[in-house]
């Protein structure tokens, strides 16, 4: 099957010849634009592109105008923990009177609360709730998902999200990576013997895993008042058994650790960072781990900001995603990001376009296939409505700019309820 969307004001993220699997430091600030464009998919791949003068003649079964429209890649969300029971909002209010994230946990709110909620959850339920919130991503523009477990906090509930997780791979209409998050909060029942559920992650939860090939990959929060980097180290070390790749919640509250450990272990992703500093940005030039930054949670949770200037400065790339959560974050809205990336973090349209495309989808080990516009990659990607220019995305926030969006080569029809 052969589409062709032709007259596009402007192809953005086309690579030619090689394609690249990351862009970094100054890099990012270049994004491939085609005026006056065409591009022609089949079988659900990118087969070509150009400009409309060269535009080849042929018979296609589906024809599509994008005049005064713009074309780009879908936005992959590479940390996401949208398998959850209910919401937050008094939580919310307790942030707006000024409590903190450690002292909503401390009450017993935060990760415990969404956990509590979760174990009374059935699978049924969790699927439903978790295939809508993706459904609203992909309307926003979102063509691929990494999805997170850890609301779960013991062994039956954690299998039960990643078995969630797992039929959502089956169904969705897009790729959903699955990451296994056990050590995302310390339990009621193990607070005051931490290392006791660590050995309930390491000797339980990891072989059970397995057996059912639950995971793509193992997260930690490696943090203040979360686990150690000794902890952390013990979990990666065990993982690596299992072929279970590090992606580490680093660095969020504190300058914890967690990015040395992260590098340590090769990690595709560490994410977070509004603590990293000189010596956790030169750890990660010497690595192929991605740094990852969540504007979302900063903002919801009004927390310092990571320094991303800094890090395209000194050459790394920079990934940008929406951490959709219940309690920090409670958006999928990869345009919003978007546009925080520019107003907050200062990076310019362009980089900040392949902070949420190219470098996320590195950040989930797909940016073979994900992330830009080439031949040969699957045809994600999505028709924004009539605007002037590519820097209006970022810019005109708050409103969905997206025409149509694409899944394999076709448009997809939303399932919204």
């Amino acid at each position: 099957m052969q589409t062709l969307i032709k007259n596009i004001k402007g192809l953005a993220g086309v690579e030619y010849g090689t394609k690249a699997m990351a862009v970094c430091g100054k890099e990012m600030d270049k994004l491939n634009i085609i005026e006056d464009a065409y591009l022609i998919v089949e079988d659900g791949r990118f087969k070509a592109f150009g400009k409309m003068s060269e535009m080849p003649s042929g018979n296609y079964d589906t024809t599509i105008d994008a005049a005064e429209r713009f074309v780009l890649p879908s936005f992959c969300d590479s940390h996401t923990h949208i398998v959850y029971a209910g919401s937050r909002e008094i939580e919310y209010i307790d942030k707006i009177k000024g409590l903190s994230y450690e002292e909503i946990a401390e009450r017993g709110g935060g990760i415990l609360n969404s956990a509590e909620r979760l174990r009374k959850a059935s699978e049924e339920e969790l699927f439903i709730e978790a295939y809508n919130r993706i459904e609203e991503m992909i309307s926003y523009g979102t063509g691929a998902v990494e999805v997170k477990s850890g609301y779960g906090l013991s062994t039956n509930s954690e299998l039960k999200m990643l078995r969630v997780i797992k039929r959502l791979k089956a169904e969705c209409p897009i790729p959903v990576k699955a990451t296994f998050l056990g050590a995302h909060a310390v339990p009621k029942e193990y607070i005051g013997r931490q290392d006791a559920y660590v050995d309930l992650i390491i000797n339980e939860m990891l072989p059970a895993i397995a057996e059912e090939n639950l995971a793509d990959f193992v997260d930690v929060f490696c943090d203040k008042g979360f686990f150690t980097t000794e902890q952390t180290d013990r979990i990666l070390f065990a993982a690596l058994d299992y072929g279970l790749q590090p992606k580490i919640h680093a660095n969020e509250l504190a300058n914890s650790g967690g990015v040395e450990v992260g590098v340590k272990y090769n990690a595709l992703s560490v994410d977070h960072l509004e603590f990293i500093q000189a010596e956790q940005i030169k750890a990660l030039m010497a690595s192929q781990t991605m740094p990852t930054i969540l504007p979302g949670a900063a903002f919801f949770l009004n927390m310092r900001l990571s320094p991303a200037r800094e890090m395209i400065t000194a050459g790394l790339p920079v990934a940008m995603a929406s951490d959709f959560n219940p309690g920090s974050s409670p958006s999928g809205n990869m345009q919003l990001i978007l546009s925080m990336a520019c107003v907050n973090y200062r990076l310019t349209p362009f980089e900040a376009i392949n902070a949420t495309t190219l470098n996320t989808a590195y950040a989930m080990g797909i940016s073979d296939d994900y992330g830009s516009i080439a031949v040969g990659k699957v045809a994600n990607f999505y028709i924004t409505k009539k605007i002037p220019t590519i820097e209006y995305l970022p810019y005109y926030y708050g409103t969905n700019k997206i025409w149509k969006p694409f899944l394999k080569g076709i448009e997809h029809n939303l399932i919204l309820s």
